[in-house]
């Protein structure tokens, strides 16, 4: 609180004098608030949900760098053309298209994500009940979390965007439904709303940040924090695999073999779509 001392006197600013406490600013963003900004992002996603009548989402994480195939073969094109004009920087051009091309190998996800957030998408807006269907969820953000929230709209389907303010690669992404857009500064806070409605969760190859949620969930699930069915599948066996070889976590006993069935590695759409439909079916309706 700001004062000012004149002859022994304590006089409060303007701001606070002609201010309600619950409507001022500098106090809301000072740190003596924080519990209060907390408290904020937790009631106000419930609000919401409540309104919507959503209880069930599906959680779709995975890389913020992923683009579409076509943006990434487009991308392509336009490089190796570059790379062939007189004169052009070739040290340069050579990393441009190093990563150009991870960007096509990558963009394969990019689609599955759109295509299995379009099939569970139609598949639950035919379920009777509203507050029984299931809503694709994710980051908000751009890659895969963009191709979930697209492939929902796809579907003409409502789609939750669980954005973050960060300083890069978090533009919340034009896919996700206006009226279930959010916008957290607290990553635990985001990471509750993650957890706390999920019926299952996807995740596509990604980053630290996508390792980070993933990890976080399967130790919850692990230590019986969740009580609920959440089943987790990775799409990707190519990545996943070379990633992380999970028997090793089972040889040198820091997991038990039974927790290698915690997850399901899938390679292809309709599969992973048929294992998430009969479990969610079997599970919760």
């Amino acid at each position: 609180m700001t004062k000012n001392h004149k002859n022994g006197k304590s006089h409060l600013t303007s701001s606070f004098l002609n201010t309600k406490t619950y409507k001022n600013q500098e106090f809301l963003n000072s740190p003596e608030a924080r519990q209060i900004r907390i408290l904020c992002e937790l009631t106000a996603p419930r609000e919401r949900f409540e309104d919507k009548q959503i209880e069930n989402t599906i959680v779709f994480f995975g890389s913020a760098r992923s683009v579409s195939m076509a943006q990434a073969n487009e991308n392509l094109i336009k490089l190796e053309e570059k790379s062939r004009e007189q004169g052009a920087d070739i040290a340069a051009l050579k990393l441009e298209l190093k990563k150009a091309k991870r960007q096509v190998k990558l963009s394969r996800y990019y689609e599955a994500s759109v295509e299995l957030a379009k099939k569970l998408t139609l598949w639950s807006e035919e379920i009777p009940n509203k507050i029984d269907r299931f809503y694709i969820c994710s980051g908000g953000g751009p890659g895969m979390m963009e191709a979930s929230n697209k492939g929902a709209a796809d579907a003409n389907g409502s789609s939750i965007g669980l954005n973050i303010s960060l300083p890069f690669e978090q533009d919340p992404n034009p896919y996700q439904s206006d009226d279930l857009s959010f916008i957290f500064h607290y990553f635990f806070i985001r990471k509750f709303w993650f957890a706390y409605l999920a019926k299952a969760l996807v995740v596509f190859p990604g980053g630290f940040g996508t390792m980070d949620e993933l990890f976080e969930l399967l130790t919850l699930i692990q230590t019986g924090k969740i009580h609920k069915t959440l089943p987790v599948v990775l799409f990707g066996s190519e990545f996943w695999n070379k990633f992380m070889d999970f028997d090793v976590l089972v040889e040198w006993g820091v997991i038990n073999e039974s927790d290698l069935e915690l997850f399901k590695i899938f390679d292809k759409v309709d599969d992973a779509f048929e294992y998430l439909k009969t479990t969610l079916s079997r599970e919760y309706l």
